[in-house]
């Protein structure tokens, strides 16, 4: 087995693990729905000879995913060289700053590294002083920050300070946003149900809770 695949099915076991012992009701569907070993592979899509920008928060909050998660951390940063980061939307539609400070890659997933047409599952990656504005996509989500505390909303309620290991759920086409203070942002995501290839589709402000 190649070193980049044993790193990212490490990096699923670690991911795993570390979900289940957070012991978060919410995360059980999304559990269950978890490739079974053994799982395929691909090889990774060709990276950018020019890194996204937002990377330069990468090593920092590796570093402070460690005190959550040894493991965990570990196999980030193993398998992190061999993943591709993305940026969803255009500078038309958020603006300079906000692609400067924003990533995002898969490593499960339809299309991702390792195959599975039921669940998708990466990082998300945000800057500091950064706000993620109103987006909404088919698929139910749950957010698991890494390091950094961030604030989310859903629809209308009040903005919630979400700390280090907890689970952040939206049901599918819920509108959500989120927004950093003074340090980055790395969280896990997960996508469970229908639309797992659909992209998330920013919202009017003041579009309502639904």
């Amino acid at each position: 087995m190649a070193a980049r695949t044993r790193d990212l099915l490490e990096l699923l076991r670690a991911v795993r693990a570390h979900l289940a012992g957070l012991h978060a009701p919410e995360l059980a569907r999304f559990l269950d729905e978890w490739p079974r070993w053994p799982c395929a592979a691909a090889p990774p899509r060709r990276r950018s000879d020019r890194p996204l920008p937002a990377l330069r928060f990468l090593p920092g909050t590796l570093a402070r995913t460690r005190a959550l998660d040894r493991r965990l951390a570990a196999a980030l940063a193993r398998a992190v060289p061999d993943l591709v980061w993305r940026r969803t939307y255009s500078r038309a539609q958020v603006g300079a700053r906000f692609l400067e400070n924003y990533a995002w890659t898969e490593f499960v997933g339809p299309a991702g590294p390792v195959r599975c047409q039921r669940l998708s599952g990466g990082l998300l990656l945000l800057g500091p002083e950064v706000h993620y504005p109103g987006h909404r996509h088919p698929a139910e989500e749950i957010y698991v920050p890494l390091a950094g505390t961030a604030e989310w909303q859903r629809g209308c309620e009040p903005w919630t300070a979400r700390p280090p290991g907890t689970a952040v759920r939206h049901e599918s086409g819920a509108i959500h946003a989120m927004r950093t203070a003074s340090e980055p942002l790395l969280a896990l995501y997960l996508w469970r149900g229908h639309g797992l290839d659909c992209s998330a589709r920013l919202v009017p402000a003041g579009a309502g809770s639904r």
